[in-house]
């Protein structure tokens, strides 16, 4: 009898460890070890990372058009103006100077014998200026710088449309100073009661500079638009996308 309780009892014993062993099974598998949870986390933010990248924004753009293109590019030809309105502008310009070459003739190389006491070479620029503001009447002066520097307004009016590579300030005043020196050594030469006067080249030049800053710079790039020379091949610099 005693035999049969005690295997009765072992029994019993043994069940209740084989229910513990099952419980601690079941537990092992429902959770996880800690590398695998940190795993996981890592795999969940990067995925995050992802979904989370801008389709849009600062760094995505990229500029389509921009300076730099513009800075590369080539400008775009500027229409002129119909072939008829150019040749009669032209010829318009050229009847101005013809008109003009008269009238610069007769006030330039027109012979003076009463002034031919008081004439004399002028080499040194200046000198003729401050003789003219020194005058006593106002209207002396006006008269000799003001009709000096009119004088050569023409030319700068008048170049650009009638010789397109003339246009340009430094140009027009070379071409002005050129013609002037020329007019200037005949008077002194062939023309009684005349001398030749630096003063008087300085202040035409100075016209002709007036005239193309005020209007003939204008009346130039209407007439004869701006065209590509060959060198801008070399200087064009390639697009950047």
């Amino acid at each position: 009898m005693a035999g049969r309780w005690v295997l009765f009892g072992y029994e019993i014993g043994r069940a209740a460890r084989n229910r513990r062993g099952n419980k601690r099974g079941k537990n092992l598998r429902k959770t996880p070890s800690r590398g695998g949870t940190a795993s996981k986390r890592r795999d969940g933010a990067g995925r995050r990372k992802r979904q989370r990248r801008p389709t849009s924004g600062k760094r995505d753009r990229r500029p389509t058009s921009g300076k730099r293109e513009r800075a590369g590019a080539a400008p775009p030809p500027v229409p002129g103006p119909p072939a008829v309105i150019r040749v009669l502008v032209m010829l318009i310009a050229f009847a101005a100077m013809v008109g003009f070459a008269v009238v610069l003739a007769k006030l330039t190389l027109a012979p003076s014998s009463a002034s031919e006491p008081l004439t004399h070479s002028n080499l040194r620029p200046g000198d003729s200026i401050r003789d003219y503001l020194a005058q006593p009447a106002f209207r002396d002066t006006v008269k000799q710088i003001g009709g000096n520097i009119l004088l050569g307004v023409p030319f700068g009016l008048l170049l650009p449309v009638l010789v397109p590579s003339a246009r340009g300030l430094l140009r027009v005043g070379v071409a002005t100073a050129v013609v002037m020196v020329l007019v200037e050594l005949v008077q002194g030469a062939l023309v009684t009661g005349r001398a030749f006067d630096i003063d008087d080249v300085i202040l035409n030049t100075t016209g002709a500079f007036l005239g193309y800053l005020l209007l003939g710079r204008r009346l130039g790039r209407v007439v004869h638009p701006r065209r590509g020379h060959w060198w801008h091949r070399f200087t064009k610099r390639p697009a950047t996308g």
